[in-house]
């Protein structure tokens, strides 16, 4: 996933890339706005997927103490 972040010169969303110590910026489109927040969401879901196991997981071990 690539890194986000706000523009200096307009203040809207955009791409950073940095190649040989020079950051360039693009803006990002309504629609590509859409797909990232569709991607931290789904990363999100597997972070709390994650999470709701290991605290079942610590849960069990407690019990068995």
């Amino acid at each position: 996933m690539s890194k986000v972040a706000e523009c200096p010169t307009c203040g809207g969303k955009c791409k950073i890339k940095e190649t040989h110590g020079e950051v360039s910026y693009q803006a990002l489109q309504d629609n590509e706005l859409i797909k990232k927040v569709g991607q931290l969401k789904n990363a999100m879901q597997k972070i709390q997927e994650k999470a709701e196991t290991l605290e079942k997981e610590l849960e069990a071990l407690k019990s068995t103490m």
